[in-house]
Protein backbone atom coordinates (compact mmCIF):
# COMPACT_ATOMS: atom_id res chain seq x y z
CA UNK A 1 0.00 0.00 0.00
CA UNK A 2 0.90 3.40 -0.79
CA UNK A 3 1.27 5.80 1.98
CA UNK A 4 2.10 9.14 0.87
CA UNK A 5 2.01 12.02 3.20
CA UNK A 6 0.70 14.35 0.72
CA UNK A 7 -2.09 12.10 -0.29
CA UNK A 8 -4.76 13.40 2.41
CA UNK A 9 -7.33 10.90 3.49
CA UNK A 10 -7.37 7.84 1.55
CA UNK A 11 -8.83 4.57 1.38
CA UNK A 12 -7.56 1.28 2.51
CA UNK A 13 -7.69 0.47 -0.85
CA UNK A 14 -6.59 2.84 -3.29
CA UNK A 15 -8.72 3.21 -6.19
CA UNK A 16 -6.56 5.63 -8.79
CA UNK A 17 -4.04 2.87 -8.66
CA UNK A 18 -7.28 0.58 -10.73
CA UNK A 19 -7.39 3.80 -13.18
CA UNK A 20 -10.76 4.43 -11.44
CA UNK A 21 -9.78 7.34 -9.28
CA UNK A 22 -12.87 8.97 -10.89
CA UNK A 23 -15.32 6.73 -9.47
CA UNK A 24 -17.47 9.10 -6.80
CA UNK A 25 -18.57 5.97 -4.20
CA UNK A 26 -16.91 2.53 -4.93
CA UNK A 27 -19.49 -0.05 -4.68
CA UNK A 28 -17.79 -1.89 -1.92
CA UNK A 29 -18.37 1.37 0.28
CA UNK A 30 -21.69 2.13 -0.76
CA UNK A 31 -23.47 0.82 2.36
CA UNK A 32 -20.91 2.71 4.35
CA UNK A 33 -21.51 6.11 2.59
CA UNK A 34 -25.54 5.64 2.52
CA UNK A 35 -25.39 4.79 6.32
CA UNK A 36 -23.08 8.18 7.31
CA UNK A 37 -24.93 10.65 4.55
CA UNK A 38 -28.01 9.73 7.02
CA UNK A 39 -26.40 11.34 9.99
CA UNK A 40 -26.02 14.75 7.41
CA UNK A 41 -29.83 14.72 7.42
CA UNK A 42 -29.81 14.25 11.57
CA UNK A 43 -27.93 16.93 12.01
CA UNK A 44 -29.22 19.29 9.70
CA UNK A 45 -32.59 18.43 11.48
CA UNK A 46 -31.31 20.06 14.76
CA UNK A 47 -29.63 22.31 13.43
CA UNK A 48 -32.92 24.29 11.33
CA UNK A 49 -35.35 23.53 14.05
CA UNK A 50 -33.65 25.29 16.14
CA UNK A 51 -32.60 27.85 14.47
CA UNK A 52 -36.83 29.61 14.70
CA UNK A 53 -36.34 29.04 18.67
CA UNK A 54 -34.69 31.97 18.90
CA UNK A 55 -37.75 34.02 18.02
CA UNK A 56 -40.37 31.95 19.85
CA UNK A 57 -38.01 32.08 23.04
CA UNK A 58 -37.65 35.78 22.56
CA UNK A 59 -41.14 36.07 22.97
CA UNK A 60 -42.27 33.32 25.46
CA UNK A 61 -39.46 33.89 28.07
CA UNK A 62 -39.64 37.74 27.54
CA UNK A 63 -36.03 38.17 26.33
CA UNK A 64 -34.09 40.81 24.31
CA UNK A 65 -32.81 39.22 20.82
CA UNK A 66 -29.95 39.30 22.15
CA UNK A 67 -30.30 36.90 25.09
CA UNK A 68 -32.71 34.66 23.05
CA UNK A 69 -29.57 34.39 20.76
CA UNK A 70 -27.99 32.50 23.61
CA UNK A 71 -30.11 29.38 22.34
CA UNK A 72 -27.66 29.57 19.58
CA UNK A 73 -24.67 30.03 21.47
CA UNK A 74 -25.26 27.16 23.85
CA UNK A 75 -25.99 25.19 20.37
CA UNK A 76 -22.86 25.93 18.48
CA UNK A 77 -21.20 25.96 21.89
CA UNK A 78 -21.55 22.70 22.47
CA UNK A 79 -19.29 21.65 19.18
CA UNK A 80 -16.46 24.37 20.50
CA UNK A 81 -16.79 21.87 23.67
CA UNK A 82 -16.52 18.46 22.21
CA UNK A 83 -14.69 18.80 18.73
CA UNK A 84 -11.11 18.11 20.34
CA UNK A 85 -12.69 15.18 22.50
CA UNK A 86 -14.07 13.66 19.80
CA UNK A 87 -11.20 13.86 17.69
CA UNK A 88 -9.21 12.17 20.45
CA UNK A 89 -11.75 9.34 21.32
CA UNK A 90 -11.89 8.73 17.40
CA UNK A 91 -7.83 8.44 16.87
CA UNK A 92 -8.16 6.01 20.11
CA UNK A 93 -10.55 3.82 19.14
CA UNK A 94 -12.90 3.67 15.54
CA UNK A 95 -14.81 5.98 13.67
CA UNK A 96 -17.82 3.96 13.99
CA UNK A 97 -17.56 4.11 17.98
CA UNK A 98 -17.47 7.53 17.54
CA UNK A 99 -20.30 7.23 15.54
CA UNK A 100 -22.44 5.32 18.38
CA UNK A 101 -21.43 7.61 21.38
CA UNK A 102 -22.18 10.91 18.79
CA UNK A 103 -26.10 9.50 18.48
CA UNK A 104 -25.85 8.68 22.48
CA UNK A 105 -25.55 12.12 23.42
CA UNK A 106 -27.92 13.41 20.80
CA UNK A 107 -30.93 11.26 21.73
CA UNK A 108 -29.85 12.40 25.40
CA UNK A 109 -29.83 16.26 24.80
CA UNK A 110 -33.33 15.49 22.52
CA UNK A 111 -34.89 13.83 25.94
CA UNK A 112 -33.83 16.42 27.96
CA UNK A 113 -36.29 18.78 26.67
CA UNK A 114 -38.96 16.59 28.72
CA UNK A 115 -37.61 18.06 32.21
CA UNK A 116 -36.93 21.13 30.24
CA UNK A 117 -40.77 21.92 29.51
CA UNK A 118 -41.67 20.94 32.84
CA UNK A 119 -39.46 23.52 34.80
CA UNK A 120 -39.60 26.16 32.42
CA UNK A 121 -36.77 26.99 32.14
CA UNK A 122 -34.54 29.00 29.08
CA UNK A 123 -31.17 27.98 30.89
CA UNK A 124 -32.24 24.57 31.23
CA UNK A 125 -33.32 24.23 27.71
CA UNK A 126 -29.40 25.84 26.98
CA UNK A 127 -28.08 22.97 28.93
CA UNK A 128 -29.79 20.30 26.63
CA UNK A 129 -29.13 21.90 23.48
CA UNK A 130 -25.64 22.14 24.64
CA UNK A 131 -25.56 18.26 25.59
CA UNK A 132 -27.15 17.64 22.47
CA UNK A 133 -24.55 19.45 20.31
CA UNK A 134 -22.06 17.46 22.19
CA UNK A 135 -23.58 14.44 19.87
CA UNK A 136 -23.25 16.45 16.62
CA UNK A 137 -19.84 17.47 17.55
CA UNK A 138 -19.14 13.96 17.39
CA UNK A 139 -21.18 13.08 14.58
CA UNK A 140 -19.25 15.70 12.25
CA UNK A 141 -16.05 15.17 13.57
CA UNK A 142 -16.23 11.17 12.25
CA UNK A 143 -18.62 11.78 8.99
CA UNK A 144 -16.87 14.17 7.11
CA UNK A 145 -13.10 12.90 7.31
CA UNK A 146 -15.30 9.57 7.14
CA UNK A 147 -17.11 10.37 3.48
CA UNK A 148 -13.68 12.13 2.57
CA UNK A 149 -11.81 8.43 3.14
CA UNK A 150 -14.77 6.25 0.93
CA UNK A 151 -13.07 6.02 -2.48
CA UNK A 152 -9.71 8.30 -4.21
CA UNK A 153 -8.80 11.60 -3.32
CA UNK A 154 -9.08 13.32 -6.60
CA UNK A 155 -12.96 12.56 -6.04
CA UNK A 156 -12.67 13.49 -2.26
CA UNK A 157 -14.36 17.06 -2.40
CA UNK A 158 -17.60 16.04 -4.61
CA UNK A 159 -17.78 13.42 -2.38
CA UNK A 160 -17.96 15.31 0.19
CA UNK A 161 -20.67 18.18 -1.17
CA UNK A 162 -22.94 15.48 -2.55
CA UNK A 163 -22.90 13.68 1.43
CA UNK A 164 -23.45 17.14 2.11
CA UNK A 165 -26.49 17.95 0.12
CA UNK A 166 -28.47 15.80 2.29
CA UNK A 167 -27.89 17.89 4.79
CA UNK A 168 -30.30 20.35 3.69
CA UNK A 169 -32.47 17.90 3.13
CA UNK A 170 -32.81 17.01 6.92
CA UNK A 171 -32.82 21.12 7.64
CA UNK A 172 -35.62 20.73 5.14
CA UNK A 173 -37.51 18.65 7.67
CA UNK A 174 -37.17 20.45 10.92
CA UNK A 175 -37.87 24.20 9.19
CA UNK A 176 -40.64 22.67 8.02
CA UNK A 177 -41.74 21.11 11.23
CA UNK A 178 -40.84 24.89 12.55
CA UNK A 179 -43.20 26.16 10.24
CA UNK A 180 -46.22 23.82 9.99
CA UNK A 181 -45.74 21.99 13.16
CA UNK A 182 -44.45 24.74 15.84
CA UNK A 183 -44.94 27.66 15.39
CA UNK A 184 -48.49 28.21 14.42
CA UNK A 185 -49.14 26.54 17.57
CA UNK A 186 -47.55 28.91 19.66
CA UNK A 187 -50.23 31.21 21.58
CA UNK A 188 -47.64 33.60 22.12
CA UNK A 189 -47.47 34.77 19.00
CA UNK A 190 -51.34 35.78 18.19
CA UNK A 191 -51.09 39.26 17.04
CA UNK A 192 -53.76 42.18 17.23
CA UNK A 193 -55.24 43.90 14.53
CA UNK A 194 -52.40 46.04 13.73
CA UNK A 195 -49.80 43.33 13.71
CA UNK A 196 -48.44 43.59 16.81
CA UNK A 197 -47.83 40.38 19.28
CA UNK A 198 -50.04 41.03 22.42
CA UNK A 199 -48.59 38.48 25.12
CA UNK A 200 -47.00 41.16 26.65
CA UNK A 201 -49.78 43.38 27.74
CA UNK A 202 -51.42 39.96 29.26
CA UNK A 203 -51.82 39.34 32.79
CA UNK A 204 -49.76 36.64 34.56
CA UNK A 205 -51.38 34.50 35.23
CA UNK A 206 -52.78 33.96 31.71
CA UNK A 207 -49.16 33.83 30.20
CA UNK A 208 -48.57 31.06 32.52
CA UNK A 209 -50.74 29.04 30.94
CA UNK A 210 -49.68 29.94 27.54
CA UNK A 211 -46.41 29.16 28.56
CA UNK A 212 -46.98 25.67 29.50
CA UNK A 213 -48.99 25.13 26.34
CA UNK A 214 -46.16 26.44 24.28
CA UNK A 215 -43.06 25.04 25.99
CA UNK A 216 -44.92 21.51 25.39
CA UNK A 217 -45.47 22.79 21.35
CA UNK A 218 -41.20 23.19 21.34
CA UNK A 219 -40.53 20.62 23.60
CA UNK A 220 -42.40 17.40 21.29
CA UNK A 221 -40.25 17.48 18.40
CA UNK A 222 -37.04 17.41 19.85
CA UNK A 223 -38.33 13.86 21.87
CA UNK A 224 -39.63 12.93 18.36
CA UNK A 225 -36.27 13.32 16.83
CA UNK A 226 -34.55 11.37 19.89
CA UNK A 227 -36.49 8.51 19.20
CA UNK A 228 -35.38 8.19 15.51
CA UNK A 229 -31.71 8.88 16.75
CA UNK A 230 -31.96 6.10 18.89
CA UNK A 231 -33.06 3.52 15.84
CA UNK A 232 -30.20 4.82 14.23
CA UNK A 233 -27.86 3.45 17.01
CA UNK A 234 -29.33 0.33 16.62
CA UNK A 235 -28.50 0.06 12.77
CA UNK A 236 -25.00 1.53 13.09
CA UNK A 237 -24.09 -0.92 15.86
CA UNK A 238 -25.23 -3.84 13.62
CA UNK A 239 -23.41 -2.70 10.78
CA UNK A 240 -19.95 -3.64 10.00
CA UNK A 241 -18.54 -0.75 9.18
CA UNK A 242 -14.74 -0.18 6.31
CA UNK A 243 -11.28 0.65 8.29
CA UNK A 244 -10.21 3.68 6.61
CA UNK A 245 -6.13 3.54 5.96
CA UNK A 246 -5.28 6.02 8.83
CA UNK A 247 -7.40 3.07 10.83
CA UNK A 248 -5.01 0.63 9.50
CA UNK A 249 -2.72 2.23 10.09
CA UNK A 250 -2.61 2.97 13.82
CA UNK A 251 -3.24 -0.79 14.14
CA UNK A 252 0.40 -0.91 12.76
CA UNK A 253 1.50 1.43 15.01
CA UNK A 254 2.20 4.19 11.94
CA UNK A 255 0.56 7.14 13.81
CA UNK A 256 1.56 10.52 14.32
CA UNK A 257 1.56 11.50 18.05
CA UNK A 258 -0.78 14.29 19.20
CA UNK A 259 2.29 16.53 19.38
CA UNK A 260 3.17 15.77 15.63
CA UNK A 261 0.03 16.34 14.48
CA UNK A 262 -0.60 19.84 15.88
CA UNK A 263 3.11 20.48 14.18
CA UNK A 264 1.90 19.66 10.92
CA UNK A 265 -1.33 21.56 10.91
CA UNK A 266 -0.04 24.35 12.10
CA UNK A 267 2.43 24.58 9.13
CA UNK A 268 0.07 23.88 7.04
CA UNK A 269 -1.22 27.28 5.24
CA UNK A 270 -4.26 26.30 3.37
CA UNK A 271 -5.20 24.26 6.69
CA UNK A 272 -5.02 26.89 9.20
CA UNK A 273 -6.56 29.75 6.69
CA UNK A 274 -9.54 27.08 6.24
CA UNK A 275 -9.91 26.52 10.05
CA UNK A 276 -10.53 30.26 10.06
CA UNK A 277 -12.52 30.93 7.38
CA UNK A 278 -14.65 28.15 8.17
CA UNK A 279 -15.97 29.57 11.34
CA UNK A 280 -17.05 33.04 9.80
CA UNK A 281 -18.71 30.89 7.00
CA UNK A 282 -20.83 29.42 10.01
CA UNK A 283 -21.33 32.39 11.45
CA UNK A 284 -22.50 33.96 8.05
CA UNK A 285 -24.96 30.99 8.10
CA UNK A 286 -26.50 30.74 11.36
CA UNK A 287 -27.28 34.83 11.42
CA UNK A 288 -28.17 34.50 8.43
CA UNK A 289 -30.65 31.64 9.04
CA UNK A 290 -31.38 32.74 12.52
CA UNK A 291 -32.47 36.84 11.93
CA UNK A 292 -34.62 36.06 9.20
CA UNK A 293 -37.11 35.81 10.79
CA UNK A 294 -36.60 39.22 12.58
CA UNK A 295 -35.97 40.68 9.03
CA UNK A 296 -39.45 39.69 8.29
CA UNK A 297 -41.06 40.65 11.59
CA UNK A 298 -39.93 44.11 11.08
CA UNK A 299 -41.88 44.08 7.90
CA UNK A 300 -45.27 43.09 9.50
CA UNK A 301 -44.70 39.18 8.56
CA UNK A 302 -45.38 36.80 11.62
CA UNK A 303 -43.23 33.95 12.69
CA UNK A 304 -45.46 31.31 11.48
CA UNK A 305 -45.42 32.95 7.54
CA UNK A 306 -41.73 34.53 7.93
CA UNK A 307 -40.68 30.87 8.94
CA UNK A 308 -41.80 29.81 4.85
CA UNK A 309 -39.41 31.93 3.70
CA UNK A 310 -36.70 30.78 5.62
CA UNK A 311 -38.08 27.07 3.92
CA UNK A 312 -37.98 29.30 0.21
CA UNK A 313 -33.84 29.88 1.32
CA UNK A 314 -33.08 25.86 2.68
CA UNK A 315 -34.83 25.00 -0.68
CA UNK A 316 -32.49 27.03 -2.67
CA UNK A 317 -29.22 26.01 -0.50
CA UNK A 318 -30.67 22.58 -1.78
CA UNK A 319 -30.69 22.50 -5.30
CA UNK A 320 -28.02 24.62 -5.33
CA UNK A 321 -25.85 21.92 -3.53
CA UNK A 322 -26.35 19.46 -6.31
CA UNK A 323 -26.12 22.11 -9.33
CA UNK A 324 -22.40 23.03 -7.38
CA UNK A 325 -21.55 19.44 -7.16
CA UNK A 326 -22.21 18.98 -11.22
CA UNK A 327 -19.99 22.41 -11.58
CA UNK A 328 -17.40 21.30 -9.71
CA UNK A 329 -16.60 18.51 -12.02
CA UNK A 330 -16.01 21.68 -15.23
CA UNK A 331 -14.77 24.12 -12.60
CA UNK A 332 -12.40 24.10 -9.64
CA UNK A 333 -13.91 24.00 -6.35
CA UNK A 334 -11.56 26.82 -4.84
CA UNK A 335 -12.67 29.18 -8.23
CA UNK A 336 -15.49 28.47 -7.42
CA UNK A 337 -15.89 29.40 -3.97
CA UNK A 338 -14.25 32.94 -4.58
CA UNK A 339 -17.92 33.35 -7.34
CA UNK A 340 -20.45 31.96 -4.98
CA UNK A 341 -18.88 34.35 -2.39
CA UNK A 342 -19.17 37.23 -4.44
CA UNK A 343 -22.92 36.17 -4.90
CA UNK A 344 -23.51 36.02 -1.27
CA UNK A 345 -21.54 39.10 -0.72
CA UNK A 346 -23.99 41.19 -3.07
CA UNK A 347 -27.66 39.64 -1.81
CA UNK A 348 -26.03 40.74 1.61
CA UNK A 349 -25.63 44.47 0.47
CA UNK A 350 -29.31 43.96 -1.05
CA UNK A 351 -30.74 43.22 2.23
CA UNK A 352 -28.57 45.92 4.05
CA UNK A 353 -29.37 48.66 1.89
CA UNK A 354 -32.85 48.17 0.66
CA UNK A 355 -36.58 48.45 3.69
CA UNK A 356 -38.96 46.43 1.84
CA UNK A 357 -39.43 42.75 0.48
CA UNK A 358 -36.70 43.20 -2.35
CA UNK A 359 -34.63 43.32 0.67
CA UNK A 360 -36.37 39.93 2.14
CA UNK A 361 -35.66 38.35 -1.03
CA UNK A 362 -31.99 39.43 -1.29
CA UNK A 363 -31.42 37.90 2.53
CA UNK A 364 -33.28 34.48 1.47
CA UNK A 365 -31.06 34.47 -2.38
CA UNK A 366 -27.66 34.30 -0.09
CA UNK A 367 -28.65 30.68 0.66
CA UNK A 368 -28.69 29.94 -2.74
CA UNK A 369 -25.09 31.12 -2.85
CA UNK A 370 -23.63 29.34 0.67
CA UNK A 371 -24.94 25.94 -0.55
CA UNK A 372 -21.08 24.82 -1.32
CA UNK A 373 -19.17 26.90 1.07
CA UNK A 374 -18.85 24.59 4.35
CA UNK A 375 -18.17 21.31 2.21
CA UNK A 376 -15.55 22.90 0.04
CA UNK A 377 -13.61 24.87 2.80
CA UNK A 378 -13.30 21.38 4.73
CA UNK A 379 -12.13 19.24 1.30
CA UNK A 380 -9.84 22.42 0.12
CA UNK A 381 -8.52 22.69 3.90
CA UNK A 382 -7.42 18.48 4.45
CA UNK A 383 -6.78 17.96 0.90
CA UNK A 384 -2.93 18.31 1.85
CA UNK A 385 -3.34 16.92 4.91
CA UNK A 386 -1.84 13.59 5.85
CA UNK A 387 -4.25 11.00 6.62
CA UNK A 388 -2.74 10.38 10.03
CA UNK A 389 -3.28 14.08 11.43
CA UNK A 390 -7.03 13.53 9.40
CA UNK A 391 -9.10 13.37 12.47
CA UNK A 392 -7.73 15.76 14.34
CA UNK A 393 -7.74 17.98 11.18
CA UNK A 394 -11.29 17.20 10.90
CA UNK A 395 -11.78 18.10 14.59
CA UNK A 396 -10.46 21.92 14.33
CA UNK A 397 -12.67 22.56 10.89
CA UNK A 398 -16.18 21.13 13.11
CA UNK A 399 -14.82 23.26 16.04
CA UNK A 400 -14.84 25.98 13.72
CA UNK A 401 -18.67 25.74 14.03
CA UNK A 402 -18.05 28.16 17.31
CA UNK A 403 -18.61 30.86 14.97
CA UNK A 404 -22.38 30.47 15.17
CA UNK A 405 -21.97 30.32 18.87
CA UNK A 406 -19.77 33.55 18.68
CA UNK A 407 -21.45 36.31 16.18
CA UNK A 408 -25.27 35.60 16.56
CA UNK A 409 -25.29 37.19 19.94
CA UNK A 410 -23.84 40.42 18.38
CA UNK A 411 -25.92 40.53 15.77
CA UNK A 412 -28.51 40.26 18.39
CA UNK A 413 -27.25 43.30 20.01
CA UNK A 414 -27.28 45.43 17.44
CA UNK A 415 -30.99 44.36 16.22
CA UNK A 416 -32.27 45.78 19.92
CA UNK A 417 -30.69 49.05 19.16
CA UNK A 418 -33.74 49.47 16.38
CA UNK A 419 -31.98 51.81 14.60
CA UNK A 420 -28.62 52.59 13.27
CA UNK A 421 -28.23 55.86 11.49
CA UNK A 422 -31.87 55.55 10.91
CA UNK A 423 -31.83 52.66 8.89
CA UNK A 424 -33.49 49.83 10.63
CA UNK A 425 -31.33 47.96 13.10
CA UNK A 426 -31.94 44.62 11.66
CA UNK A 427 -31.13 45.86 7.94
CA UNK A 428 -28.07 47.23 9.25
CA UNK A 429 -26.95 43.87 11.23
CA UNK A 430 -26.28 41.84 8.21
CA UNK A 431 -22.96 43.78 7.77
CA UNK A 432 -21.42 40.70 10.06
CA UNK A 433 -21.97 38.26 7.73
CA UNK A 434 -21.13 40.55 4.81
CA UNK A 435 -17.45 40.38 6.43
CA UNK A 436 -17.94 36.89 6.76
CA UNK A 437 -18.53 36.56 2.86
CA UNK A 438 -15.76 38.59 2.39
CA UNK A 439 -13.27 36.75 4.06
CA UNK A 440 -14.75 33.56 2.20
CA UNK A 441 -14.27 35.35 -1.19
CA UNK A 442 -10.17 35.86 -0.15
CA UNK A 443 -9.60 32.59 0.82
CA UNK A 444 -11.18 31.16 -2.51
CA UNK A 445 -8.93 33.49 -4.28
CA UNK A 446 -5.84 32.45 -2.63
CA UNK A 447 -6.07 28.95 -2.62
CA UNK A 448 -6.78 28.89 -6.01
CA UNK A 449 -3.87 31.04 -6.94
CA UNK A 450 -1.51 28.61 -5.01
CA UNK A 451 -2.63 25.60 -6.94
CA UNK A 452 -2.70 28.23 -10.21
CA UNK A 453 0.90 28.94 -9.44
Amino acid sequence: MKNNPDEGIRPATDESVDGVSNVLIPKKYLVTFILVTTLFALWGFANDITNPMVAAFQTLMELTAAKASMVQFAFYGGYATMAIPAALFIRKYSYKSGILLGLALYATGAFLFIPAAAQQSFTFFCLSLYILTFGLAFLETTANPFILSLGAKETSTRRLNMAQAFNPIGSLCGMSVASLVVLPQLLSDRRDATGQIVFGALSEAEKAVIRVHDLAVIRNPYVAIGVVVLAMFVIIALTKMPKTQSEEQKALGMTHTTRQTLGNLWHNTIYREGVLTQMFYVAAQIMTWTFIIQYADNLGINKATAQMYNIVAMSLFLCSRFVSTFLMKYVNGRRLLAIFGCGAALCTLGAIGIVGMAGLYCLVGISFFMSLMFPTIYGIALEDVDSQDSTLGAAFLVMAIVGGALMPPLQGMIIDLQTVFGHPAVNASFVLPLICFLIIIGYGYRSYKRIEG
